[in-house]
């Protein structure tokens, strides 16, 4: 199933679990693996606390210190930082179903993560039965 969202800042983190389970309601799968993929390469999928939201601005402002916009980058569009960044959250992540729903615990989601943005992005889900 593909899904799209616009992101509307340069750096965010969108909570997607609810796309990811609406997939999951719609597969009517009782028990397998759902698997979320981000075809972008300065974008990326992580799955972590979606209780606090200083979390997720943590997580961004620590990425950004480790991995500045501005750095000793050679790529000619200025984005390197953003491909670094998306390379360690990872393009896909992979979340098990049971009893038809996502086995996360208490306080994760699973998180889009935007590191070029804004931009009209798209993401996939897939579910496996089993």
């Amino acid at each position: 199933m593909e899904f799209s969202l616009k992101t509307s800042k340069t750096e965010e983190f969108i909570n997607i679990t609810n796309f990811v389970r609406e997939a999951v309601e719609k597969s009517g799968v009782k028990d397998g693996l759902a698997v979320v993929f981000i075809p972008h390469t300065t974008a990326g999928v992580t799955i972590n606390e979606n209780a606090d939201p200083d979390v997720v601005r943590d997580m961004i402002v620590t990425l950004d210190k480790v991995y500045p916009v501005k750095g000793d980058y050679w790529h000619i569009e200025g984005n390197s930082h953003a491909h670094i960044k998306a390379s360690l959250m990872g393009s896909s992540c992979s979340v098990i179903i049971e009893n038809g729903d996502l086995k996360l615990g208490t306080w994760q989601g699973i998180y889009f993560c935007e590191f070029d943005g804004p931009r009209t992005r798209k993401f996939y889900v897939k579910i496996l039965n089993g």
